[in-house]
């Protein structure tokens, strides 16, 4: 993933001022002109936050007067990429802040008329903050249809419950059902590009209110196109890592009769930044076919002692009556950023259609001390 000063950085500010003074050469600009002098020491949102603010402060007076500049700065092929992130923000917070429906509206067509340039999701946050069914009527009546795959995409990203990088929308999380429509919308689009987001939305809400995501799926799956079983597996990915009993069955991963040998470790002990293996021999003692989610869960140790499990993706198959598999796999305790391994007992399970085998306990050992 790229670095903060890649994405928005000096030459993002630099470009951002030239853009808006070839827009309105009367402006004197002098907060982005100093804005480059400022953003080495910021992360990335608070870099977006600074040029946004510094476009405010150079560009005063109402909505309409911005928009016009904006508008005029479009026409310039060069006006795009992160530059545009603090540009939609921009617009966003003078169109909530002026407070007139006029506005408001002017502002979701201007986002959705830049949003090929530069994603709009971020700064729709603050029209959704400010006025969720008025930007939903707006979204939903026009965005959803519209023939630009970017702004379909924009309808279903921007009203995630738990978009990356963004602000939180109170009540999209306090009125799961809102959004719903979007996803009606937009699951059978015939773009990949939007599809994705339409599966991520999914996912978001499913985290707080799984009943409401399986209602849609199933009525998804009721009249799907090729694409939607594939969609629907991936929005429902962190209720089948959790198990839950309602997202397996309507992946077709019923309750089946098995008997489980294992997981058996190779060590009972695992240097640091080496790796265990382990295999587990399953076999269908049922009467019918057995389709089967397996996956594993490793159970690391925390600081406190306590262990916290974390579920991977693992294999389907699917078992015959008296069919038996084998399946193997190591586990890596490499250093990596995004994770501290703590010495002490750590295990692996399996988890299988939603239902966890035996723990298998090891002894991971300290990092060396340099």
């Amino acid at each position: 993933m790229p670095f903060a000063d890649e994405l928005i950085g000096r030459h993002t500010a630099r470009s951002l001022t030239r853009a808006i003074r070839a827009a309105a050469p009367q402006a004197e600009l002098t907060a982005l002109r100093a804005a480059p002098r400022q953003i080495d020491a910021l992360s990335l949102r608070e870099r977006a936050d600074l040029l946004r603010d510094a476009l405010l402060a150079d560009l005063p007076g109402d909505y309409a007067a911005l928009a016009r500049t904006v508008r005029a700065a479009r026409e310039d092929a060069h006006f795009t990429g992160w530059l545009i992130w603090p540009v939609t923000s921009a617009l966003a917070t003078r169109a909530v802040q002026e407070g007139e429906p006029a506005a408001f509206d002017d502002a979701m067509e201007l986002l959705a008329s830049l949003t090929g340039r530069l994603s709009s999701e971020f700064a729709i946050r603050t029209m959704l903050r400010h006025d969720l069914d008025r930007a939903l009527g707006i979204i939903i009546g026009g965005w959803t249809g519209s023939p630009d795959a970017d702004v379909r995409r924009l309808a279903s990203e921007g009203t995630r419950p738990y978009l990356p990088w963004s602000v939180r929308v109170p009540d999209v999380l306090a009125r799961p059902a809102a959004t719903i429509p979007v996803l009606d919308a937009l699951y059978r689009d015939e773009s990949e590009y939007v599809r994705r987001s339409v599966a991520n939305h999914l996912n978001d809400l499913s985290r707080d209110h799984p009943e409401v995501v399986l209602g849609a799926a199933r009525r998804w799956l009721d009249n799907p196109e090729t694409t939607t079983e594939r969609l629907v597996r991936h929005g429902l990915r962190t209720l089948v890592k959790r198990g839950h009993p309602g997202a397996l069955e309507l992946l077709g991963f019923a309750p089946a009769a098995l008997e489980v040998d294992g997981p058996d470790l190779d060590r009972d002990t695992v240097p640091f930044g080496g790796t265990v293996r382990f295999t587990a021999s399953i076999r269908n003692l049922g009467d019918a076919q057995a389709r089967l989610a397996i996956d594993y869960v490793v159970h690391h140790r925390k600081a406190n002692g306590a262990q916290s499990g974390k579920t991977f993706k693992f294999t389907t198959r699917t078992l015959a009556p008296g069919e038996q598999i084998q399946v193997t796999r190591e586990y890596s305790f490499r250093p990596i950023t995004t994770r501290r391994y703590y010495p002490g007992r750590h295990a692996i399970s399996l988890q299988i259609n939603g239902i966890e085998s035996e723990r298998a306990e090891f002894e991971l050992t300290a990092a060396p001390t340099r």
